[in-house]
């Protein structure tokens, strides 16, 4: 067990293990003997400690946090050892410099995209591109302001993005990386000596007057003063959308957290809804199951997103490293694939629709009346109303039942000399006699006794049968010339489109209405509303599978079929007759 020792080098920490410590010291303290000119090595001595810093930072990750002899002499390797190089003036002869160029084409490092700062007019990103690809920051110049009067400014976006996106190379390892040169010893003090010579340079045949002046007047131009305006709103704009970004992947963290905890204390301690979600649930995947998985597929895409907002919110942050990033992936992958599995078996389990119908004739003739009305039971509740969905009641013998109000009551007439009552049961299943055994096993009475007909409001099922969207259609039929009165009550479960050819209006409960041929007439409505009722009705309705066409008794028509629609209206002085099909809208009047 070595020990270990905290450094700081070019602002970074590390953990460094001791051996490896005084061999980095001796090497660093190597190379600064090894500069014969004292003029720029501290400036260079910082540049090559951030190039190494750099070097370790890459080396390290979420399971290795110390630098040992092994990263150091790796790192070393790609610097080079001090006298490996005559780093003194001679390095910049042409020998020496032919020299080390050659070994730097046979090195060459991997370029990078960074802003170049040294010859930039807005934000360095045209001329670092021009390293990057090879080409002089000219052309890339022209094409910038060619796609950008192409693009109508769209270009101008781009150009932005890439100036918030790119780095600048600030330090000597950034210029020479942006042009594939390799970041060693040698290359970063040449770099720092060309420089140095240039501005010595600048410096000796300079009329210091006015270039004191050009200085003074160009040290912050309007493109400089621009960017950095633009560069700070960005920035601040960027910092926001990192805030939102946390709080809505934060949010929706916690809330699945607490929604996967909720369904599993839930599921422990078996509370009502647990019984719920099973007779809903429609797959053999426990419920448990589904929640894990849900939390996974939808988790972590937001935790990833977590991440992304922290980088944008804190700069060098490290990332959780590939194993993790590779291991959270093939999760989120067998969860989507998991939830996609449950997803297709809940719907093969809805796939086939089976019903089961059962007529019965009751004693109810032309001229009688029959009294309608729903009832309720006490056991399950007081309210007599239709709903969809289901609840979980008790019955008498306190064994679970699936309580619906899903029932439709429709009223025909019928040439018949008696009147019937169809009850259709219906259920979906997985196969079609699974689903016919399901709306089998619904349990739904009625009562008739003499002229009167009570209808239970609602319909049982067994817990074990599952909820499959169970439900009751019942129709009446009634013989031409019988009276109904419908109870109040009745409204609700009656509230039918036309395609029902439901002869019972809402609103006509309580009233005495005579059975015609297709319709009803009021008996003893007050006279607005039978004159109302009366303007509306239908003297019959024709449909098939492609021709739908309704007639009043005015002799108003509407039909509807592939050639189009036909609309006539008449009256006692003139019709209207309006076509509308594929040649347009027709109109016509007398």
């Amino acid at each position: 067990m070595n020990k270990t020792v905290n450094i700081n080098l070019a602002g970074t920490f590390f953990h460094i293990d001791e051996d490896a410590f005084g061999k980095l010291n001796r090497y660093l303290s190597a190379i600064k003997r090894s500069f014969s000119d004292p003029q720029g090595r501290d400036e260079i001595i910082k540049d090559i400690e951030a190039r190494i810093a750099e070097l370790f930072s890459e080396k390290l990750d979420s399971h290795k946090q110390v630098i040992t002899m092994k990263e150091l002499d790796e790192v070393i390797a790609i610097m080079g050892q001090p006298e490996d190089y005559a780093v003194d003036e001679e390095i910049f002869t042409d020998k020496n410099y032919d020299s080390a160029k050659s070994e730097s084409q046979s090195t060459k490092a991997h370029k990078k995209l960074f802003r170049d700062p040294d010859n930039k007019y807005i934000g360095g990103v045209s001329s670092g591109l021009g390293h990057y690809i090879g080409l002089d920051a000219i052309w890339i110049r022209l094409i910038w302001i060619l796609l950008t009067i192409f693009s109508s400014g769209t270009f101008i976006l781009i150009y932005i993005i890439f100036w918030i996106l790119v780095p600048e190379a600030v330090t000597t390892a950034d210029k020479l990386t942006m042009r594939g040169e390799p970041v060693n010893i040698s290359n970063i003090e040449k770099k720092f000596k060309e420089t140095y010579d240039s501005v010595a340079d600048k410096v000796k045949n300079a009329d210091y007057d006015a270039y004191g002046k050009k200085i003074k007047s160009s040290s912050e131009t309007f493109f400089d003063t621009l960017g950095k305006v633009i560069m700070a709103l960005l920035t601040v704009f960027v910092k926001f959308i990192g805030v939102l970004i946390i709080l809505v992947a934060a949010v929706t963290l916690i809330g699945l957290f607490i929604g996967l905890f909720v369904s599993g204390m839930t599921g422990f301690f078996g509370a009502w809804n647990t019984d719920f979600l099973h007779v809903v649930n429609e797959s053999i995947a426990p419920i448990w199951l589904i929640s894990v998985m849900i939390f996974l597929a939808v988790g972590i895409p937001f935790f990833f997103l977590f991440i992304l907002g922290l980088k944008i919110l804190v700069d060098n942050l490290k990332s959780i490293g590939k194993v993790a990033n590779l291991t959270l992936l093939a999760v989120w992958l067998i969860a989507v694939f998991t939830l996609i599995t449950i997803g297709v078996m809940q719907a093969m389990e809805r796939s086939n629709e089976g019903n089961v119908i059962n007529t019965q004739e009751l004693n109810i003739k032309a001229n009688d009346t029959l009294y309608l009305a729903m009832r309720t039971n006490t056991q399950f509740g007081n309210d007599v109303s239709k709903r969809g969905g289901f609840s979980l009641k008790y019955d008498e013998n306190d064994n679970q039942v699936i309580y619906s109000n899903n029932i439709r009551l429709i009223v025909r007439s019928t040439k018949d000399s008696l009147a019937s009552l169809l009850i259709n049961r219906k259920a979906h299943g997985k196969e079609y006699l699974e689903a016919k055994n399901r709306a089998e096993a619904i349990e739904y009475n009625y009562v008739f006794n003499q002229n009167s007909l009570t209808l239970d409001g609602y319909f049982l099922a067994n817990v074990e049968d599952k909820y499959r969207d169970q439900e009751i259609e019942i129709t009446l039929y009634l013989p031409v010339g019988s009276v109904l009165n419908a109870d109040n009550n009745t409204y609700s479960f009656h509230r039918n489109t036309s395609g029902y050819r439901d002869i019972l209006n809402n609103g006509q409960e309580g009233y005495y209405l005579e059975i015609q041929d297709g319709k009803t007439v009021c008996m003893d409505c007050p006279e607005e509303s039978s004159e109302s009722n009366d303007d509306f009705e239908y003297y019959s309705i024709d449909w098939d599978d492609e021709n739908w066409q309704e007639t009043w008794k005015d002799g108003n028509k509407i039909k509807i079929d592939r050639d189009g629609i036909d609309i006539n209206i008449t009256d006692e002085k003139d019709s209207v007759r309006v076509m509308l099909n594929k040649k347009g809208i027709k109109v016509k009047s007398n």
